[in-house]
């Protein structure tokens, strides 16, 4: 309902079973208005209670009983949403009245299983319960194979895969013949051309084609954050950074409880050097969610960004280490405290916290275990155990070449792999792999992602002697939108190369002048 700025149901269902002041529920949405219920089920019946509250004066604006058959949800959905439209004296317009009144499926039994589907689709970066998803999608599907909304966010729940977990050929086409499924079951379906976009973007890295999807559908879901934070993260990519901001921050409003959303709008000032916007950022979603692992994660990036400071990322594990976590969130905290002891020339412990990572923990997430033996290797090498650091970057290579089989055009793993054969020695074999990984993703076509390969490039660069283009390609990721700063040069073991080439230091004194 465009006229009406509804907030995401991740960031109120925090306050569900939860007794709290209307009035400060009010407040920390930033919303006037408040709907309030509960629903029960009993066999195929089901009852909803709901009442209309105003925020700012605690007032009951209306309430509602609906006792209905399960497959009624739909049209207790389209009455409420009349009402609440009636009662806010807003409009619906012909089109958001016609997909309110359009049922997704007549099966309820579909319908609870795309629910649940969803819910745990929430889950971003626990894989264990975003395979329960699928299973679960699955079963909506099979029971209604006409569902076009659970075959759309089915999709994009397999591109999220490929971006995160998984990027092979197997998923990709699988999410991109689900959308194409969705796309064709209803062609106006707002969510279908979200599915499309997502595998145009995760999928394929074609990011123009992408967001004319994504603009498709933020058209028709006026309040869903994600159709915000889509077109965001997109226009990034494209290099539009006052758009993506913008539609960023009107995602935060519509999802503020949601730690990704801030994540990744401090990105973007973190990409632009804008620390003191960074940082507000940040400390925004920590209000919110004050355990959360990435937004603590970014913080301590933060700091070292912008001061050289270390001790956030103590203060980082203190506030996180007590919190319940999933597997991969532990390793993910064992890696990060490893990369930290790096950057501190701790080498031993370093290479302690590196190895006490566990191999069969890491085999669920490939890209890990490849970390894993990169950073062992560094580490042995840094101690000068030369037959040590070869062994464990051997084990990297031959990870990383088995990953690359099954996702060729991964830019991450071929510049990751550069790496590990610069070390080994292998100059022209990293040189090769590092031009390749700016072929997938360049600058030119990518201005979000495509800094990070740049800059791994020049890593590479500088470990095989090729300090004039190390230096070169420094220089210009300064000078633009990226997350490499001065301090990182002055601090990182991984420019160790370049240290006693006068110009190194030269680029640190010009951009230090500029800072």
């Amino acid at each position: 309902i465009g006229e009406l700025k509804v907030i995401s149901r991740t960031s109120v269902m925090g306050y569900r079973g939860k007794t709290a002041n209307v009035r400060e529920i009010g407040k920390q949405l930033g919303v006037s208005n408040i709907l309030e219920g509960s629903v029960r089920r009993s066999g195929n019946k089901v009852r909803v209670n709901v009442q209309l509250i105003d925020a700012n004066s605690d007032e009951h604006i209306w309430a509602s009983d609906y006792d209905r058959d399960v497959t009624d949800v739909f049209a207790i959905q389209t009455d409420l949403a009349q009402k609440i439209t009636d009662a806010l004296q807003a409009k619906l317009s012909p089109a958001e009245k016609s997909r309110l009144e359009r049922k997704p499926t007549e099966n309820g039994e579909a319908y609870l299983a795309f629910v649940q589907a969803h819910n745990l689709q929430d889950a971003m970066e626990d894989l264990e319960k975003l395979k329960q998803s699928e299973q679960l999608y699955e079963r909506a599907i099979q029971l209604d194979p006409m569902f076009a909304l659970a075959i759309a966010r089915y999709s994009q729940l397999e591109s999220w895969i490929v971006h995160i977990f998984e990027r092979t050929t197997e998923r990709r086409e699988k999410a991109r013949a689900l959308a194409q499924r969705a796309l064709q079951l209803q062609p106006d379906l707002p969510e279908a051309h979200l599915a499309m976009g997502f595998s145009l973007y995760y999928g394929d890295n074609d990011f123009e084609a992408a967001l004319k999807e994504f603009e498709i559908a933020q058209r028709d879901l006026p309040n869903e954050a994600e159709g915000y934070f889509a077109l965001g993260a997109i226009q990034r990519r494209l290099g539009k950074w006052p758009e993506s901001t913008a539609n960023l921050e009107k995602a935060a409003s519509l999802n503020p409880k949601d730690s990704w959303v801030f994540q990744n709008l401090a990105f973007n000032y973190q990409m632009l050097r804008n620390f003191d916007a960074a940082n507000k950022t940040i400390d925004r979603g920590l209000k919110v969610n004050p355990g959360g692992l990435g937004l603590w994660e970014i913080k301590s990036k933060l700091a070292v960004a912008e001061k050289g400071d270390l001790s956030v990322s103590e203060q980082a594990f203190q506030a996180v280490k007590s919190m319940p976590m999933t597997n991969e969130e532990k390793l993910r905290i064992a890696g990060a405290r490893a990369d930290v002891f790096l950057l501190e020339r701790k080498y031993q412990e370093g290479l302690r916290e590196a190895e006490s990572l566990s191999d069969g923990l890491l085999a669920g997430i490939p890209a890990a275990l490849c970390a894993k033996y990169y950073l062992v290797g560094f580490a042995r090498k840094a101690l000068h155990d030369e037959a040590g650091a070869r062994a464990a970057l051997l084990k990297a290579k031959e990870l990383l070449e088995a990953q690359l089989k099954q996702s060729p055009d991964s830019p991450d793993l071929r510049i990751q792999l550069a790496k590990v054969l610069a070390y080994l020695g292998e100059k022209d074999a990293a040189l090769n792999e590092a031009r390749r990984a700016t072929e997938i993703l360049p600058e030119t076509k990518d201005a979000f992602g495509g800094p990070e390969i740049t800059a791994g490039v020049a890593e590479v660069c500088g470990i095989v002697g090729e300090n004039d283009r190390a230096i070169e390609l420094l220089d210009g990721l300064l000078g633009r939108p990226s997350a490499l700063t001065v301090q990182i040069l002055k601090l990182s073991p991984a420019w160790d190369s370049l240290r006693s080439d006068p110009r190194f230091q030269a680029l640190i004194d010009k951009y230090s002048a500029k800072t």
